[in-house]
């Protein structure tokens, strides 16, 4: 305690005197250093996701250029994937396991009614990593699902999207509890 104290008032002085120097202030740090932590690497089976293989590492992308936390790679020759995707001729749904796990199911039903593949994809993995249906919802949500219509092909998270993902994967890698995944089955 009385070390921190004294480390504190210390980085107080430096602050203060460069400031008076004319250098940049910056701000103290409050006692613990805050380091990012590495993103969680999810790897994903895409080889069942037949004529949708391109749209779901399109979807993975997506996910990996608005996060930090958390990378989605294709699964590697021999390895488990935490993330199953495959095709059929039903709708589009998710059954996640646990934050980061599960199987996605790209449905040819929503497909075929008009709906954007990519998407279907990222909204899909978007509930693996552990986000709700936020139905109704307009086409900035990519959690609005179906409902923001088959004209709307945004397949980009929103701010909220994003730091919910942020926050729950940052709540698992420092082992507190996160919400449970739900399985999204209907009208996805």
């Amino acid at each position: 305690m009385r070390v921190r104290k004294v480390t504190g008032g210390l980085a107080a002085v430096v602050t203060m005197s460069l400031a008076l120097l004319g250098g940049q202030a910056a701000a103290a740090p409050s006692g613990e250093t805050v380091r990012p932590a590495a993103a969680r690497v999810l790897t994903y089976d895409a080889s069942g996701a037949a004529e949708f293989r391109s749209a779901v590492d399109r979807g993975a992308a997506i996910w990996n250029e608005s996060v930090d936390a958390v990378e989605l790679r294709p699964v590697a020759s021999g390895q488990r994937a935490n993330i199953r995707v495959l095709a059929d001729n039903g709708w589009p749904r998710a059954l996640p396991g646990s934050l980061g796990n599960g199987t996605v199911y790209i449905g040819r039903q929503a497909v075929n009614q008009g709906y954007d593949t990519v998407r279907i994809s990222a909204h899909e993995l978007g509930h693996i990593l552990g986000l709700p249906d936020r139905k109704p919802g307009p086409c900035s949500s990519l959690m609005s699902g179906s409902s923001a219509g088959v004209a709307c092909t945004n397949p980009y998270p929103n701010a909220a999207e994003k730091a919910e993902v942020e926050r729950d994967f940052a709540r698992a890698a420092a082992g507190r509890r996160t919400p449970a995944p739900r399985a999204v089955l209907i009208g996805d």
